[in-house]
């Protein structure tokens, strides 16, 4: 008889994947992991379903322009490896504040006294409420105390805070004396009121809310969380008027300038920049925000804080089109998407007979004018392949209903067409 064959060493076979990319000592444990489950052949789709468990650049065909799970709005940044000046003056030669660089050009892109950055606008939310409002009351309207996604609840934030939220209004209903009211309360020390814009939902019908204007008139600070970061409702950076979809965002000029004393948004929505939390208003309040120890926490690294400074000096520079990705996708014309999305199809149509292209409707995405969508253009084919559409290098996100999968054009940069059309085709 034939003595069965010896597997190989775990170091050889480890090796012996190092076109994978991956680190030889994450080689060696796949290799172990296989060797041990008496199949060693299973080693290279191993490494293959290790690798797609890292974080990867993949072309966005779902249609959400600001899709959270890839990572909201897409961003180019690169610095050098050198030294900067995070926390440096150089006028003085002393140390500085890692706030004030990016926080003087977000004060004047927004038209506020002072600003300043944390990690994400929940943080933003959360730090506003713990300096001006621990041990105190805040006063919400019902139709705000909401869930935001990954578990963010207002009341839940409060509490963190050390504040104490006083519920206002109804769930539809909430006008200015049901807030004038509460503050009035012999119970209720009022700090601030909190305006929260709700983002990724919409009552409809018989509803009534309170404006940032009207708010203002009351004698405690108004805080309003305008959440999805739009700078500006006239969008001076676009040609023409501002797009249909954005009618009734809430804007930080505009709602600086309506009275509220305090903004808070985030960077990586419709701001089009990396993941942040930015505060935006008084000096005075700001003031007690940057030097609460939750700050120090919350604040953010130095390449957050350039990719920031470069997408706020991009607005003021009015290049927000040419380098801001998600505006370059919002401005781009109905008739270029569907050219290319022709072409798409004239070059997969041999592998994809049924392939076609249909008018689609694009989303904003990420909470951001939620209920309302933009015309965009999508190559579509007969059955569902997503899982091969993945599983391409690098993968393309679609989806697929019915039986169809549908590519929408409007957040596939057309530098990626060829990826996309490579993708369609298969392996060869």
């Amino acid at each position: 008889m034939t003595a069965p064959s010896r597997p190989p060493s775990v170091d050889t076979l480890a090796r012996s994947l190092s076109a994978s990319g991956l680190p030889h000592p994450i080689l060696v444990d796949i290799a172990r992991a296989a060797i041990d489950a008496g199949d060693v052949e299973s080693a290279p789709a191993r490494a293959d379903a290790f690798r797609r468990t890292l974080l990867t650049p993949v072309v966005n065909a779902t249609g959400v322009l600001l899709h959270t799970n890839l990572g909201r709005a897409p961003l180019a940044h690169h610095q050098d490896a050198a030294a900067q000046t995070v926390e440096f003056d150089l006028a003085s030669g002393q140390r500085g504040s890692r706030q004030a660089a990016v926080g003087q050009l977000f004060a004047r892109l927004c038209g506020a006294e002072a600003a300043m950055v944390v990690n994400n606008n929940a943080s933003a939310v959360l730090l506003v409420v713990a300096a001006l409002a621990a041990g105190r009351d805040v006063p919400v309207s019902r139709g705000e105390s909401v869930e935001i996604g990954g578990s963010f609840r207002v009341p839940e934030v409060l509490q963190q805070s050390g504040a104490r939220l006083v519920d206002v209004g109804t769930t539809n209903r909430t006008r200015l004396a049901d807030y004038a009211t509460a503050i009035d309360r012999s119970d209720v020390d009022a700090a601030i009121v909190l305006k929260v814009h709700p983002s990724n939902y919409r009552v409809e019908g018989f509803v009534e809310d309170t404006s940032v204007a009207d708010l203002a008139t009351l004698d405690v600070p108004v805080v309003a969380d305008i959440g999805s970061g739009l700078i500006d409702a006239h969008c001076p950076w676009l040609p023409g008027a501002p797009p249909a979809w954005l009618a009734g965002e809430p804007a930080a000029v505009q709602t600086l300038a309506d009275g509220a004393d305090l903004v808070t948004f985030s960077g990586d929505k419709l701001l089009g920049g990396p993941q942040a939390g930015i505060i935006v208003g008084r000096a005075d309040l700001v003031d007690p925000c940057l030097r609460h120890p939750l700050a120090r926490a919350l604040r953010p690294g130095g390449l957050v804080l350039g990719a920031l400074q470069q997408t706020a000096l991009t607005y003021l520079d009015r290049r927000v089109v040419a380098d801001i990705p998600f505006w370059k996708m919002v401005a781009t014309p109905l008739a270029d998407l569907r050219t290319r999305a022709d072409d798409i199809v004239t070059a997969v149509v041999d592998r994809h007979p049924t392939a076609r292209v249909e008018p689609s409707e694009a989303l904003p995405g990420a909470g951001s004018a939620p209920g309302v969508t933009m015309p965009s253009v999508a190559v579509v084919v007969d059955g569902d392949v997503l899982e091969p559409l993945r599983r391409h290098s690098p993968p393309v996100i679609a989806r697929s209903r019915d039986q169809r999968t549908a590519l929408d054009m409007r957040a596939v940069d057309p530098s990626e067409d060829r990826v996309v059309i490579d993708a369609l085709l298969g392996p060869r």
